[in-house]
């Protein structure tokens, strides 16, 4: 079990780290949104291909961070009945929707997407419209996005089989996007402010008597 949680770390820090880094491509898809619209108004110019690479970043970003949203379990979920049950119950429901759902989907969409990439890729298939751009590249982001997922998935089933048997914490609580140290330094902070408020107070008590 613990080279499985080692396992488990290791497929976290890879997700956190793509996650992090993927808003990159959000930032770069709205430069060349404006780029555009101010060549467009200032030189009476436009490209197909400005608009394709808009949707190519913004797959690709939407794409890579399907396995963060899943780390940090933002996915969109039904509690209405799963939060009245027992916590076991609920480890039990994830473990089941992770191996017999998850996991089986991620297979069946890399199985039909591969062989897409791969004919785009010898092929070197171009996009329809005039001007536009090769299309393997934004193919090329669902396998590595759904790989991402689907290792997040088991990830996130392994965690919940160490909680089972008691070698993990409670997997199912908010992560937070802040280390340990930076938890402790901010407690720490904030107690030495309330010692602050209480000294000024009982300081200010005495002056408010006279």
């Amino acid at each position: 079990m613990q080279a499985l949680l080692a396992l488990s770390r290791a497929i976290d820090r890879l997700n956190a780290f793509i996650g992090k880094y993927s808003i990159w491509l959000i930032f770069a898809a709205t430069l060349v949104s404006a780029v555009n619209a101010i060549i467009r108004k200032a030189f009476d110019y436009s490209s197909n291909g400005f608009l394709e690479v808009q949707w190519y970043l913004f797959a690709w970003s939407f794409l890579i961070a399907a396995g963060f949203t899943l780390l940090h379990r933002e996915h969109v979920r039904i509690d209405v009945i799963n939060s009245r049950l027992s916590k076991r119950t609920q480890v039990w429901i994830d473990i089941f929707g992770f191996a017999c759902f998850l996991t089986p989907l991620c297979l069946t969409i890399l199985y039909l997407s591969m062989p897409v990439v791969i004919q785009m890729y010898q092929s070197g298939e171009m996009s329809g419209n005039p001007g536009g751009l090769i299309r393997w590249p934004v193919w090329a982001a669902i396998p590595v996005g759904i790989t991402l997922l689907m290792l997040q998935g088991i990830s996130e089933l392994i965690k919940r089989i160490a909680f089972l048997t008691g070698d993990g914490p409670d997997p199912m609580g908010k992560l937070s996007d802040k280390s340990a140290e930076e938890e402790l330094a901010q407690a720490l902070r904030a107690e030495a402010e309330r010692k602050e408020a209480e000294a000024a107070a009982a300081m200010a008590a005495p002056a408010a008597k006279h």
